[in-house]
C-alpha cells in the first residue's frame, strides 16, 4: 500500500517498507517517505479524457525504521538519503534528532523543503515549493500510520510490502552472513519461490545456512534493473 500526495510537478510518496541488511542479515521496517518528480505528460484523447500521471525521479528519501531485534519505537535504523543519482540513493545519513523524534524531524524537513538537516533543498517547481510546507502535518500523520510500531507481525509487514517481494528476495540472495537470517521473519516474502518452497514449507526455511539452493533462491538474478550487481555498498545506500 502506498499513499501518494501529488502536487503539480512533484509528489510525496508514503508507505511501509521492509528490508534485510546485506552485511548482518538484520531486518528493518518502518515508514518510507520520498519526494518524487511528476514530469509533464503529453495530452491524450479528448478534453475530458483521463490523463496520465507518472511519479518518477526520486529527489529525497527518509526511512523511519526500527531494527526488528530492538524495542519497537527505538528508530535505531532511522536514516535519510539527501540526494539521488538518477534512481540510485546516496549513502545513508544519520541524524541524532531523527532518531530522537522522527516525526518532528520529518515535519521540519517538509516545512523547510529539505534544508532543516543542513541539506541543499529540493529542486521543486516554485508553486509546489510554496504549497508543500503547508502539507507537513498531513505528511507526518500519514507516515505515522506506517511507522514500525504499527506493524506487529511478519504477516502484517508482508501485507503492506507484498508489492516489493522481488526486492526482498534479491536482498536475501546477496547476504554476506546468511546463517544469521531470521527465516521465520522473512518467510512470507519467500513463499512464492516455486515448487521447492511450496513442497518443503517450514523445512525449506530451516535449510543449511549460507546455501542459496536451500533458500530456493538460486534461480533469482543477482542484478538490479539497470544491470548493476547488488552488493553490500549498494544495499547500504538504500
Amino acid at each position: 500500500m502506498q499513499h501518494i500526495l501529488a502536487l503539480s510537478r512533484s509528489a510525496v510518496t508514503i508507505r511501509h517498507w521492509f528490508e534485510v541488511n546485506l552485511d548482518d542479515a538484520s531486518t528493518e521496517h518502518g515508514a518510507r517517505v520520498e519526494i518524487r518528480e511528476l514530469p509533464p505528460q503529453p495530452h491524450r484523447g479528448s478534453e475530458s479524457a483521463s490523463q496520465l500521471t507518472v511519479v518518477d525521479r526520486p529527489l529525497w528519501r527518509a526511512d523511519l525504521f526500527d531494527r526488528m531485534a530492538d524495542p519497537p519505537g527505538s528508530f535505531s535504523a532511522a536514516h535519510y538519503h539527501p540526494r539521488f543519482t538518477g534512481n540510485e540513493p546516496s549513502a545513508r545519513c544519520w541524524d541524532a534528532a531523527l532518531t530522537a523524534d522522527p516525526w518532528t524531524w520529518l515535519g521540519d524537513q517538509i516545512t523547510s523543503l529539505g534544508t532543516a538537516a543542513g541539506g541543499e533543498g529540493w529542486p521543486l517547481d516554485p508553486e509546489d515549493a510554496a504549497e508543500l510546507p503547508g502539507l507537513a502535518s498531513t505528511v507526518v500523520a500519514t507516515a505515522q500510520q506506517f511507522g514500525p510500531a504499527r506493524c506487529r507481525s511478519a504477516a502484517e509487514c508482508f501485507q503492506l510490502t507484498r508489492d516489493v517481494q522481488d526486492s526482498v528476495q534479491l536482498m536475501i540472495t546477496t547476504l554476506r552472513t546468511p546463517e544469521r537470517l531470521d527465516r521465520d521473519r522473512v518467510a512470507p516474502w519467500l513463499g512464492g519461490l516455486g515448487p521447492q518452497a511450496d513442497s518443503q514449507g517450514s523445512e525449506f526455511l530451516g535449510g543449511h545456512h549460507g546455501d542459496q539452493r536451500e533458500l530456493g533462491l538460486e534461480q533469482l538474478p543477482h542484478q538490479g534493473t539497470h544491470g548493476d550487481r547488488w552488493d553490500g555498498q549498494a544495499h547500504r545506500a538504500r
